[in-house]
C-alpha cells in the first residue's frame, strides 16, 4: 500500500512540475504514473551500475556528478516514454533537483502524520 501511495504521489509532483516547466512535457496523468513507475525501475537498476562506474568523477567533484547522473536517468526515460518529453538535459537537471526537493517535502509531511 505504501508503494501505491509513494507512487500517485511521484506521478503528482511530475504533473505538477510538467505545469511548471516549459522544457518538460506529460500528455496525461497516466503517463505520469507510467514514468514515476519508469524512473523507480530505472533508479533501482540502471543507477546504480552508473554510480559504480563512476565513482573516481563523484568523489573529484564531492558528489556533485551525483546531479548529473539523476538527470541522464530522467533524460533516458523521455526517451523510453512515448508521452514524456525532456527538452535537454538543462531542463531534466532542474526537473531531478525540484522532484528531489518536492518528494521529500511531501514524504516528510506524511511521515510526520503516520507518527501521530
Amino acid at each position: 500500500m505504501n508503494l501505491i501511495v509513494r507512487l500517485l504521489i511521484n506521478a503528482l509532483i511530475i504533473m505538477g512540475l510538467a505545469w511548471a516547466l516549459p522544457g518538460i512535457g506529460v500528455e496525461s496523468y497516466w503517463t505520469a504514473l507510467v514514468v514515476a513507475i519508469i524512473l523507480g525501475l530505472l533508479n533501482i537498476f540502471v543507477k546504480p551500475i552508473l554510480i559504480i562506474l563512476t565513482i573516481p568523477v563523484t568523489i573529484l567533484t564531492l558528489g556533485l556528478f551525483l546531479f548529473v547522473i539523476n538527470a541522464l536517468i530522467i533524460m533516458l526515460a523521455g526517451y523510453m516514454i512515448d508521452g514524456f518529453s525532456v527538452d535537454g538535459f538543462w531542463w531534466a537537471l532542474l526537473f531531478s533537483i525540484l522532484m528531489t526537493v518536492l518528494n521529500s517535502v511531501l514524504e516528510g509531511s506524511r511521515r510526520d502524520k503516520d507518527t501521530i
